[in-house]
């Protein structure tokens, strides 16, 4: 009979838990773990495939009161360009539309997706080039640290840009 180690128990338990857990949602293997992190590698095969898990929960301890990103936006013309600071939970801050940036930033975040997160590689995107637009957005958002750069180089980075307006300015021409 094998030795059962406490290391194979421990894999054995956690391929259970996230099987019922993935169970007791009623979707399939990965609605659950839609993230973009790759965690517990070693033991998601178990589950039924390279799931990739969501971070864990963020302690109370570790979460700042309120979310506060800094938006730096160059080369997107002079009446939006510039450095400006967004508070949310409660909204403040000096960007032109810090509810509206709050509400893009809310409509978008989802347990184990980072809002954030950049075009995945190897995605295939239109050559669409939307112009020479930059932005640069840190700080904290729902108690994770944030470090992302945007730009408009082709049709995957120009909807991404779009997806997070008007946190960054909404440069899409007018009519569309």
């Amino acid at each position: 009979m094998p030795q059962v180690t406490p290391l194979r128990r421990f894999a054995v338990t956690v391929s259970a838990a996230c099987a019922a857990m993935i169970a007791a949602s009623g979707a399939g293997p990965g609605a659950a773990y839609a993230g973009t992190v790759d965690a517990l590698t070693a033991v998601t095969p178990l589950v039924g495939g390279s799931v990739p898990l969501a971070p864990p929960p963020v302690r109370e301890e570790d979460q700042v009161s309120g979310d506060h990103l800094t938006v730096t936006v160059r080369h997107a013309g002079a009446r939006v360009d510039g450095t400006f600071e967004v508070y949310c939970h409660p909204d403040g801050g000096s960007h032109p539309d810090t509810a509206g940036a709050c509400d893009a930033l809310d409509r978008d975040t989802r347990w184990g997706r980072d809002v954030f997160a950049p075009v995945p590689e190897g995605e295939v995107c239109t050559m669409r080039y939307g112009g020479p637009a930059t932005a640069h957005v840190t700080g904290r958002w729902a108690g994770r640290p944030v470090d992302a750069s945007y730009d408009r180089s082709n049709g995957c980075e120009i909807e991404r840009w779009d997806r997070l307006a008007p946190l960054l300015p909404d440069l899409r021409p007018v009519g569309r």
